[in-house]
């Protein structure tokens, strides 16, 4: 049986050098939740058995619980065979999710049917336009105007908004509901941009 040293030694961090963790409740087995960490933060996992990660956005280390205290006390670290995921096994002083819930994968999809729905399948489309706009922000892409917005930074975005929100209102007006509609998706946009750079998820202001 190989010793935790040449696993280690094993751990492939990819070429961003990070790699997912999986953390999983020490007693229940629920899983809680996926992050990331670099070398860094898994040696500091070892070291100090709280769970360290990577926030990919603020390109910093974070340890888990500690502005909200929900700190997750690891009893063991396990590697799947490729040696490309890690998986923590945690006892957790309160709740993964930033949400409040124990878990971060609280929602069930219960019903596929449910997704053929005209309302289910235009949140789809927000959720994965959100995502798009989201990967631009780490995944920058040379000529794109939403990389272009997050390199000019809050003050460009919010002035795009209030530009955008103005001509929904003069379209409104003009009682001209064929640029309302045209205004009001440019609106949209921008505020998925806003709501990404300020790390607001889509589930935060979900309205049921």
């Amino acid at each position: 049986m190989e010793n935790t040293e040449e696993l280690v030694k094993k751990i492939n961090f990819g070429d961003n050098g990070l790699i997912p963790a999986i953390v999983q409740d020490y007693n229940s087995k629920e899983v809680l939740m996926l992050a990331y960490m670099n070398e860094e933060a898994f040696l500091k996992t070892l070291s100090t058995k709280k769970a360290w990660f990577w926030s990919r956005s603020r390109k910093k280390l974070w340890l888990k619980g500690e502005t909200s205290g929900n700190f997750q006390y690891v009893k063991k670290i396990r590697i799947d065979c490729d040696e490309d995921t890690v998986l923590l096994l945690v006892n957790p002083a309160g709740p993964a999710c930033h949400t409040g819930n124990r878990s971060c994968f609280y929602r069930e999809i219960e019903n596929t049917k449910l997704l053929e729905r005209p309302e289910i399948i235009k949140k789809r489309f927000i959720d994965e336009l959100y995502t798009i706009i989201k990967d631009r922000k780490f995944n920058p892409l040379e000529g794109s105007y939403t990389t272009y917005l997050y390199k000019e930074g809050l003050d460009k975005i919010c002035k795009k908004i209030g530009e955008e929100s103005s001509e929904v209102i003069i379209a409104a007006k003009n009682e001209d509901n064929n640029e309302i509609i045209y205004e009001t998706a440019d609106l949209f946009y921008h505020l998925l941009i806003l709501l990404n750079l300020i790390e607001i998820s889509l589930a935060e202001i979900d309205i049921e």
